[in-house]
């Protein structure tokens, strides 16, 4: 599966949150089923409404963790990083062959604008571990602001894929292109750590520049308009 012909339906993982409910919605309305994993079915239901009446469809369903992850083709974690843990333990026997794309920032409050990798080396590496290891792992969307998610502004962020399978690699791309973000693909899964390291910066960009969204933008790429 190195597209998302084959998928039909993305499970989100924390769904009812920032991140998850703006993927959601951006997946939606690009025609998308999704489900929304939830441990809170109030909340759950609530992300859902919102959705399905963005896209004037009824593209999005609740679910718990353990369901969503049961139903559908591809799974997106997009809890924090307290949770990750908790909620990979859960669905780790769900697995099987499909594409897992973690969110996951290891963010510690209050320090969350100064670096804490974790000692496994990242978030990314956090999941190899509790997964099996034949599991087929991406790490993306740590640099993209929620809110925008939320929105249906335009943008100007690229998304940074990691993973050590190459066509699971291609679906993280893929995702984010369905969402309105360019994805590139960044090497094997030990890199997410430099991702996963600049959401700190990020942070740190926002307060020092009194900014909300600020992401990041590979330049020189050919094709890009920018590039000389």
């Amino acid at each position: 599966m190195a597209s998302l012909s084959n998928v039909s339906k993305i499970a989100i993982l924390g769904g009812a949150g920032a991140l998850g409910s703006g993927l959601a919605r951006r997946w939606a309305k690009a025609g998308r089923q999704v489900v929304i994993g939830s441990r809170d079915p109030e909340r759950a239901q609530a992300a859902v409404a919102a959705i399905n009446d963005a896209c004037a469809a009824q593209r999005a369903s609740a679910a718990t963790y353990r369901d969503a992850a049961a139903e559908a083709d591809v799974i997106v974690v997009t809890v924090p990083f307290a949770s990750q843990k908790d909620v990979l333990d859960q669905i780790r026997d769900l697995v099987g062959d499909k594409v897992v794309v973690d969110c996951t920032v290891p963010l510690r409050p209050p320090r969350v604008g100064t670096v804490q990798l974790p000692p496994e080396g990242s978030a990314a590496q956090v999941a190899r571990a509790i997964l099996d290891p034949g599991a087929r792992l991406v790490s993306a969307f740590q640099n993209v602001g929620a809110a925008l998610l939320a929105s249906d502004a335009a943008i100007d962020c690229d998304v940074l894929v990691c993973s050590d399978d190459n066509e699971a690699r291609a679906v993280g791309v893929a995702l984010a292109e369905a969402a309105g973000l360019r994805g590139l693909e960044a090497g094997p899964l030990a890199n997410a750590a430099a991702a996963e390291a600049l959401t700190s910066l990020l942070i740190q960009i926002n307060r020092r520049y009194k900014a909300d969204h600020a992401g990041i933008r590979v330049t020189g790429l050919p094709g890009d308009p920018r590039h000389g």
